[in-house]
C-alpha cells in the first residue's frame, strides 16, 4: 500500500513523537527543517488560544525556510490530540488544526470519534492513532484511522509491555497501512530494524529530549545523558496510564521508585484546568543509555541518517 503523501519524501523514515512540555515550536521547527515529521501535543500550548499562534508561526517559519532552501526536504507538522472525556479542549484544538489544515493528527488514548475523523479527512489530513495492544489497534482501525503508532515495551512516557516483534508481527497480519514503531529507538540502526520488522517508520521521542531545542531544563537533559535503561521506572501513578519515567526525578519528588502505589484509571485528567502535579516527573524510554551528548536537532538527524545508511550498507541493502 502506498504511503500517504504527507509521509513521503522525508529525509529519514522518522516521526518525532509529541512529548509533554518538551515538544515546543523550536523543537518542532528544527525537526521539520531536518526533513522528518515534527510534532507536539496540542495541550502543550497553554492557554488554548496559544495553539493558533504556534501553528501560525510554525507554518510561516517553515514556508520561509522552504522558500530560502528549495532543494531541502522539509517535513510536515503533526499535532497530538488526547481523546479522553476529561480533555475539554479537544473540540477547540481539532477546529484549530482543521483551520490550519495540519497534515497529520496523532490521536491518543481512545479512538477518535467520527466527527473528528471527518473534519481532518475533509482537507486531506490523516490520523495516526497510538496503541499498545492488538485490541486497541483493531478498535482504532474500526473507527477509521489512517495509520497506527505501535508503542512497544521500553518507550518513553505512556508505553505498553509487548515486544515490538510481537506487536508489529500480529498487527501486520490484518493491517497493511502505515505503521510507526516506538520503543527505545535512538540510533539509525534501530530505525532500519523497525523497518525490517515490518514498520514503515520509527517513532522517536526520548532522543529529542537531549537536544538543544527541547523545552526542558538542563537538569532534565543532563539526567537523560547520565542515565541507562536501569534508571527507568514503569508506573501508572503519575497520569493513570502506565508509562516510563526517570528514577532520578521520582526520587527528587520524595517518592520511593521501588514502592510506587497504583493509580486508579479514573484519576486521568487532561482538562485545560488540570493541575500538573507531576510536571517534574520526567518521562524517558529505555534507550537513554545510548544518549551521551546534547546535539542540535539538525546534528542528531544527520547522525541518524549516517547510522541508517551505514546499517543498510553493512547488510548490503
Amino acid at each position: 500500500m502506498a504511503l500517504p503523501a504527507a509521509l513521503q519524501n522525508l529525509t529519514l523514515p522518522v516521526i518525532a513523537s509529541p512529548m509533554f512540555i518538551a515538544s515546543g515550536p523550536a523543537l518542532v521547527a528544527a525537526q521539520c527543517k531536518a526533513g522528518i515529521v515534527g510534532s507536539f501535543p496540542a495541550l502543550n500550548a497553554r492557554p488554548a488560544e496559544l495553539l493558533d499562534v504556534w501553528l501560525t508561526d510554525l507554518q510561516k517559519e517553515l514556508a520561509e525556510f522552504q522558500a530560502a532552501n528549495p532543494d531541502q526536504r522539509v517535513g510536515p507538522i503533526a499535532v497530538n490530540q488526547i481523546v479522553h472525556q476529561s480533555n475539554d479542549r479537544l473540540a477547540h484544538d481539532v477546529e484549530v488544526c482543521v483551520k490550519h489544515q495540519i497534515p497529520i493528527i496523532i490521536s491518543s488514548l481512545r479512538a477518535p470519534p467520527k466527527e473528528m475523523l471527518d473534519a481532518i479527512h475533509s482537507y486531506g489530513g490523516i490520523v495516526l492513532h497510538d496503541v499498545v495492544s492488538i485490541r486497541h489497534a483493531q478498535k482504532a482501525l474500526e473507527a477509521g484511522v489512517d495509520g497506527l503508532i505501535l508503542v512497544a515495551s521500553g518507550a518513553g512516557g505512556h508505553a505498553g509491555t509487548l515486544s515490538p516483534f510481537a506487536l508489529v508481527g500480529e498487527i501486520r497480519k490484518f493491517f497493511k497501512g502505515p505503521i510507526a514503531l516506538s520503543g527505545s529507538i535512538a540510533t539509525g540502526d534501530a530505525i532500519l530494524a523497525a523497518q525490517a520488522m515490518g514498520a514503515d517508520f520509527a517513532y522517536i521521542g526520548s532522543r529529542w529530549l537531549a537536544t538543544q531545542e527541547s523545552n526542558v531544563s538542563d537538569d532534565y537533559r543532563n539526567a537523560i545523558v547520565e542515565s541507562t535503561a536501569a534508571d527507568i521506572v514503569y508506573s501508572n501513578l503519575f497520569t493513570g496510564v502506565h508509562g516510563n519515567y526517570l528514577k532520578k526525578s521520582i526520587v527528587a519528588a520524595g517518592l520511593d521508585p521501588e514502592a510506587l502505589p497504583q493509580a486508579d484509571k479514573s484519576s486521568m485528567n487532561f482538562g485545560s484546568s488540570s493541575a500538573k502535579a507531576w510536571r517534574d516527573i520526567w518521562g524517558a524510554g529505555q534507550g537513554v543509555g545510548l544518549m551521551d551528548d546534547v546535539p542540535t536537532t539538525a546534528e542528531m538527524v544527520a547522525r541518524l541518517k549516517q547510522e541508517y545508511d551505514a546499517a543498510r550498507a553493512r547488510l548490503a541493502l
